[in-house]
């Protein structure tokens, strides 16, 4: 089994390119993920990079930039390739199946939020200095059969 879910927050734009051939959009970006450490331990956090495609890599481009919180599902996949020197580079990425926008940001060029369940957008009024409370986010129990 080859499942990965990963909450984190964007430490980049991300960045879209389109397939020569069928014009598919492929966006990649990176998200910073803390790891779990024990009383009084050292705060280490990780950066895997993620790759997208389709209209969802578009909507990720449109929709979120660096320090966004989002939630990604999909796989880890590895390979490598010859650098400019000869050597041979290893990479490990997370193909995305999924990615969930998790915090409400004003979408990237515009005054606007996406609205998450259903697509649309609403006005944001100008930020009045005082912070906003965190999100609640309601905790889902299920039980994953073996």
């Amino acid at each position: 089994m080859n499942s990965v879910i990963l909450i984190g927050r964007l430490t980049r734009d991300p960045e879209v390119r389109y397939t020569p051939d069928t014009q598919m959009a492929i966006a990649t970006f990176s998200v910073a993920i803390d790891r779990p450490v024990k009383k009084d331990g050292e705060k280490k956090t990780d950066y895997p990079r993620v790759i997208v495609f389709g209209k969802q890599a578009e909507n990720c481009e449109k929709y979120i930039g660096k320090g966004r919180l989002v939630g990604v599902q999909g796989r880890i996949q590895t390979g490598s390739y010859q650098n400019a020197d000869g050597d041979t580079v290893y990479t490990t990425d997370v193909v995305a199946d999924r990615v969930e926008f998790l915090d409400r940001g004003e979408s990237k060029g515009t005054n606007t939020q996406a609205d998450d369940k259903n697509g649309s957008e609403t006005k944001t009024e100008p930020h009045n200095g005082t912070p906003e409370p965190a999100p609640q986010y309601e905790a889902l129990d299920f039980d994953i059969p073996f």
